[in-house]
């Protein structure tokens, strides 16, 4: 069955977005820790900490602007079709 998507939530997309990619920033922070211990840059290890903060907050920003552009492109072209299917 065909269906189409028409309006994302903004507020929702970037709530989402800002935790998909806060999860995203603990995976990489670890291998940013270790670059700034065996490179020596104490700068790197400060903002590996601060990382995932900034990461999630831009993550939010952008879901926002994204869902805000996508809804009025989906008001000139329809949206995204999709199709699903019954499971059992």
């Amino acid at each position: 069955m065909k269906k189409r998507l028409t309006y994302v939530s903004p507020l929702q997309l970037g709530i989402v977005l800002a935790v998909l990619y806060g999860v995203i920033s603990l995976i990489i922070v670890p291998f940013l820790i270790l670059g700034a211990i065996f490179g020596h840059a104490g700068f790197g290890a400060v903002f590996a900490i601060f990382f995932p903060v900034i990461y999630a907050a831009v993550g939010f920003i952008g879901g926002v602007i994204t869902a805000f552009v996508y809804n009025l492109v989906a008001k000139w072209t329809g949206g995204v079709e999709f199709v699903t299917s019954d499971t059992p």
